[in-house]
Formats: structure tokens, sequence, C-alpha cells
């Protein structure tokens, strides 16, 4: 029997606010344990709460850019749970009325769009976090993040392999970067996602029993953990099993999920309205003033690189992935008016090295003006290309301006002619075998004569000046 694999996601992103979502501490990520808390969020009895207009504000800014539907009315529900780090026993959060419905996103697999619904966008605070000490054999708790605003999303199950799953994620971490509600930052857990996955025989239209799989902090995460657990529920049911439905741990150092407990259902949260704060009317002319404040949105962007550039698609896709590449590369073509060239650098070295260096783009430390510096120096023939890509490595590693690493290093190219004919004519009598090979017609001698030159002036001789003096002295 084939199976189909059905997928639906809840991701919470942190939101960018400088204070929390129901008080005003800090929310500045990396602060010395238990160092922004008061009262409030730590949830001393007899506080009062207040609501942040900055944290409605984003979420509603995530719905219009997730194309839901904004409410008019809506209020604060209690959702009751006892964590060790939820100080209260319960997370203010929403219920019944959430602040967006009905969205979708559009995601393209395998050149087909496919529109993934979006249930809901609800506001709520986040939990503190444990910190296990494997050496202490204890657990310890940190309340700086108890508070802080965060939305979360919750798709329809519309997703249909961890394929899926994985480019709508990077989709969304796209489109909220851009809006620039959330800094959408995996590694710091300003963007998490539960998992919820279950299989049916293909061609039933009943879903199968879910599990979910909680707080998947990267994409790889996500993938393997769908992978995974749509393998283990075929199993148990071609063996005649049952799925139970349950909340599920994911290792991804040994690449399978646990059973943690059973999944709970709305009536276990136990939800009543928030007493504490009152409801929230929500007027048009808001809303459309948020509408207006929506940037340019990645689709779009990289629609505007194919007709404006002239970019393959391809290119625009890479660039338009991440807002802080976007907005690099139109900085350099403001001042270099060749977008290919600018887009094959940045998406060849450039992310290379990003990438091998495990760094943020913005944190990159060569500035557009000092790339573009480097492309005109390979255009006025001061170094070459190969000679380029050192220089810019130098650039990547220290920050200084390619002029500056040029003359320190003594990179300029070597364009004078008199001086290359002395150098190839020693290159054509230190390989007399070459030689005659290009005479019988092996072409590939010639690529060998021209990398030897090249080894000669340790690559700072002009190519097109060497193949063309080799091409004379050896049809002499």
């Amino acid at each position: 029997m084939r199976y189909e694999v059905v997928i639906g996601l809840e991701i919470h992103a942190e939101l960018s606010t400088r204070s929390k979502a129901f008080c005003s501490c800090s929310t500045t990520f990396g602060a010395e344990p238990n160092t922004q808390c008061c009262p409030v969020c730590i949830g001393m009895p007899g506080v009062l709460p207040v609501m942040n207009k900055k944290a409605l504000e984003y979420t509603i800014k995530a719905g219009l850019a997730l194309n839901c539907n904004i409410a008019k009315y809506t209020k604060w529900d209690r959702k009751n749970y006892f964590y060790p780090d939820l100080p209260r026993a319960c997370q203010i959060s929403q219920y019944d009325m959430p602040v967006c419905q009905n969205g979708y996103l559009d995601i393209v697999v395998d050149d087909q769009v496919r529109r993934i619904g979006i249930n809901r966008i609800h506001l709520e605070e986040d939990a503190g976090k444990l910190l296990h000490d494997p050496y202490m054999d204890h657990t310890l708790v940190d309340l700086n993040r108890s508070g802080v605003p965060l939305i979360e999303i919750v798709t329809e199950p519309d997703l249909r392999s961890a394929e899926e799953a994985r480019i709508f994620l990077e989709n969304l971490k796209t489109i909220l970067q851009y809006i620039d509600v959330s800094d959408c930052k995996m590694q710091e857990g300003s963007l998490r996602c539960d998992v919820n996955v279950s299989v049916r025989p293909e061609g039933q239209e009943e879903f199968g029993e879910r599990t979910e799989m909680k707080n998947l902090n990267s994409f790889r995460a996500v993938y393997r953990a769908i992978e995974y657990e749509a393998s283990r529920q075929i199993s148990i049911l071609e063996e005649g099993g049952k799925v139970l439905r349950e909340t599920r741990r994911w290792d991804d150092g040994v690449g399978r999920s646990f059973a943690m407990r059973t999944k709970e259902q709305a009536q276990d949260y136990r939800y009543f309205p928030e007493s504490d704060l009152p409801p929230v009317e929500i007027e048009d002319e808001w809303i459309e003033k948020i509408r207006r404040e929506i940037p340019e949105l990645p689709a779009q962007r990289q629609k505007r690189y194919v007709e404006e550039y002239g970019l393959p698609e391809y290119d625009a896709g890479i660039l338009t992935a991440s807002i802080d590449l976007a907005n690099y590369f139109e900085k350099c073509v403001e001042m270099y008016q060749n977008p290919k060239t600018v887009s094959n650098w940045l998406m060849g070295d450039f992310l290379r090295l990003v990438n091998e260096r495990n760094i943020e783009i913005a944190d990159v430390p060569v500035s557009p003006e000092n790339l573009v510096n480097l492309l005109r120096l390979i255009d006025g023939k001061v170094i070459s290309g190969p000679i380029a890509k050192t220089v810019f490595e130098e650039m990547f590693n220290t920050g200084k301006d390619p002029e500056t690493i040029v003359e320190q290093k003594g990179l300029k190219q070597i364009s004078d002619r008199d001086e290359l004919v002395e150098i190839i004519k020693k290159v054509i009598e230190d390989n007399p075998k070459s030689v005659e090979d290009y005479r019988k017609g092996k072409k590939k001698a010639m690529g060998f004569l021209v990398g030897q030159t090249m080894k000669a002036t340790k690559g700072r001789a002009n190519p097109q000046l060497v193949n063309e003096i080799l091409m004379e002295q050896l049809n002499k």
C-alpha cells in the first residue's frame, strides 16, 4: 500500500520589540540570566500586565504579509499548564479570537505553485528557558525570555513532504525578515517550529492519527524529523499496529523521535479569558496604515530583478532569499552597472565564505563599496580574475580595501608586453615536449603552457596578453 504524508506546522517567531509583551523589561538576547525580569514577567501575585502596542502592530503586519484577515475585535486568554519555566503556571495567549485568520503562502515546489493555507496567527508571551547542567545533574531556570512577545503561525495540514515543509519555512522566514517583525535567528531560539505528522493510504480523505514534535530549531531538523516520523508511522500501520496521538521529542543527534506524553487537547489547557487585559478593537485606519508600511516582499523583488536587471530566475531567487543579501546587491548595482557580474560574485565567493565562516550577511566585513572597487580593478586590468579571488578572501579576512591589499602584496597584473615576452620565451624553452605537442595539433598543450606562464608570474600575468604572445611565439 502506498501512503500519503500529511504535515501541519506551528511556527513560533519572537517579535523584535524592544520590550516584552506585557511589561517594560528588555528583550535583548544574551544578557546574564534573570537580569531582565520584573514582578510582571515572573508572575508575582497582584501584578497587572499592560499590552505592548508594538507587538500587536507586528502581529497585524505579519498577518497582512501572509494574506490573512485581520480581526476587528480580539481578546486575550489564559492557557493553563505547568512547566518550571512558566512562573504563573499559565500563559497569556489567544484561543478562539486570534488577531489573524484564513491566510496563505504560495511556495514553488518542482516548478509548481503550491498554496499552503494559514489557519491563524495569534500573539502570546514566551516562556522562560531551562538550562540543563550535565555535570551537576540539575536544571537551572532563566526567566529573561519569559514574557517576550511571539506570534504563533499555524498552517493548515496542506504540506505533503519534508521538502515542502522546508521550502515553506524558508519562504516564511524570509518574509518575516523582510517586514522586520522578527530577526528569525534560529540559533538564538527566536524562530522555532512544532511539526504535526500523520500518514494515510493514498486516496483516503480522512486524516490519520497525528503526532507532534516540539521546538525544532533548524530546517535540517524539521526535514529529518518529518522523514523519520512518516517512516515510523508507516511501519506501525504495515505491521497492523495503531499510531498513538502523542507528543514526541526529536533528538537530532541520533536521528529519531521519542515519546514524551499523550497529546494535549484544547480542553486540557482550560482556556478562559484573561481578566487582567481588556479586549482590543482594531480600527480599519490602523490596519491600512500598517498595510502601507509593508515593503516589497521577496516574490515581488524576485520578479523585479528579472525584469529590471535581466537576471535569470535562479539568480533572482538566491539574491532575494535574504533581505540582507538583496540590499547588499542593490547597493552594489547602484555603483556598478553590471548586475550579472555582481550577482556572480555574491552567489559564488561571497556566499561560499559566508557559509564557511558561519556568519550573518550583515556581519560580512566587505562593504558594497569595496566589492565594487574590486570589480573595477578587474575591469581596469589592474588585477586578473584569479588574483581578484585571492584579494577578495583577504578583504573578507581583514576588512581592508582591495587597493591596499593589491599594493601591499604586490598583486598588480603584469601587462607589460616586453616583460611577458621574456617570461613566455623561457616557458617555451623549458617545455619542448608541450611545444611539439601543440605543433602536432594537441590543443591541451596550449592550456598547459598558459598555466606554466601563470605559475611563473604567480597568477599576475594578463591572461589575454599571455594567450596572444604564446600564439605569436609558437607560430614563429
